[in-house]
């Protein structure tokens, strides 16, 4: 009876600590999916990311404070702008890179040349999954008053100004070294054979 008795609230709790996994894992789920529901959506997405940060910005105006979670997100930001513009394989640490000064992950030039897609270090879709999550979070942490550290904000915005130029002017040389553009241009574009075959075929076949 004393084992049966013990084992009862046991098997209670058990069940309880799953049931909170279950509600865990649905709720993985779903955010997942809404992610994979949302992938091809990419100027929907910028305009969420763009509406979330225009909030932080308004708060930060209004309430004329948390300029060091300001900074950190600039600063966090850049660092994903800068992995986005940057190619997966960096030309200069690619061991089977050659040292002719036409090699590299430059895209094609002329037309008969092989398309060659600009592949990033950190893909679009992180991109912006990052720069939302960020912004959320410095969003909800304008909501607490200890984050509010008093800083003289114009040195930080120098500060900001000086750090971006020195690392878009390092990135541009390195553009122009490797000879690469972060963006896929030229991309061959199929057509339809009915497209091909015009409307004068489709009159003959009337015919």
């Amino acid at each position: 009876m004393m084992n049966e008795d013990s084992s009862a609230p046991m098997s209670s709790s058990s069940g309880g600590g799953g049931g909170i996994k279950k509600v865990f894992q649905r709720l993985s789920q779903t955010y997942q999916s809404t992610l994979d529901r949302s992938t091809p959506h990419t100027r929907l997405r910028w305009v969420f990311a763009g509406f979330v940060l225009l909030l932080f910005v308004l708060r930060i105006f209004i309430y004329q404070g948390w300029y060091i979670i300001c900074y950190a997100l600039g600063i966090y930001h850049l660092n994903l702008f800068i992995a986005f513009l940057t190619p997966k394989i960096d030309p200069e640490f690619d061991p089977y890179a050659q040292d002719d000064e036409d090699d590299g992950p430059n895209l094609p030039t002329r037309s008969n040349e092989e398309f060659r897609p600009f592949i990033r270090r950190l893909p679009e879709f992180k991109f912006w999954l990052s720069v939302t999550k960020s912004t959320g979070i410095g969003l909800f942490c304008t909501f607490f008053d200890f984050f509010n550290v008093p800083v003289f904000w114009p040195i930080l915005v120098m500060y900001f100004i000086t750090l971006f130029c020195i690392t878009m002017k390092r990135q541009i040389k390195h553009m122009i070294k490797f000879k690469y553009l972060p963006f896929t241009r030229n991309k061959p574009r199929y057509q339809r054979v009915n497209d091909l075959a015009g409307p004068n075929s489709v009159a003959g076949n009337s015919k």
